[in-house]
């Protein structure tokens, strides 16, 4: 058993000379109102090459994800589709999703892809305006990737009349100019390229 005595008696407490305050201390206030500003996300500038021309696609499609898929089941970092896939010889979409190499390396290997199907259609097309919209093989490849050779091919020779939508509401004219002035020169055009 214990027993514990507890005394109520009150002991005046002295203060040390060295810790008494003697004169005012100086507190800092903000004078100012803080204000919190909207940080809007911006991709990274990479200049206009190749790298720049990667990155910027990329982060308009997925903000540079590489494990996301989107509402429609596309992707990684680039949201490729699965027919997109196994045409470059990818069959394992888990696979592909959680490795950002074979993810790099697929976007490569489509753009060689898209590069030889529009060949003609780049030497025939690049420096020419449509809608407005400046032609250039940067461009044209990010219009490949995403409403695909064929639709830009319809694109071009319509002289811009024929221009799809993608699911959400993006076209072909917009990818024309939001990507236009990148030099691409680094990947050489590849028929029926493997990763």
């Amino acid at each position: 058993m214990f027993i514990i005595f507890m005394s109520f008696k009150s002991s005046p407490v002295e203060v040390p000379e060295t810790l008494k305050v003697t004169q005012p201390t100086e507190v800092l206030f903000p004078k100012n109102k803080v204000s919190i500003k909207m940080v809007t996300v911006a991709p990274p500038f990479l200049g206009s090459t190749y790298i720049g021309f990667k990155e910027a696609l990329a982060f308009k499609e997925s903000q540079g994800n590489y494990f996301l898929t989107n509402t429609l089941g596309y992707l990684g970092k680039y949201q490729f589709g699965i027919g997109t896939l196994q045409l470059m010889g990818v069959y394992n979409a888990t696979h592909f999703l959680g490795n950002p190499v074979l993810q790099e390396r697929a976007f490569h290997t489509n753009v060689a892809r898209n590069k030889w199907i529009l060949r003609k259609d780049i030497l025939r097309f690049v420096g020419k305006r449509m809608g407005g919209v400046e032609v250039t093989e940067s461009g044209i490849l990010a219009a490949a990737h995403l409403a695909g050779a064929g639709n830009v091919k319809k694109y071009l020779r319509s002289y811009g009349q024929r221009d799809v939508k993608d699911e959400y509401g993006t076209n072909i004219a917009k990818y024309m100019k939001k990507f236009s002035g990148y030099d691409v020169s680094i990947v050489l055009p590849e028929r029926n390229p493997k990763v």
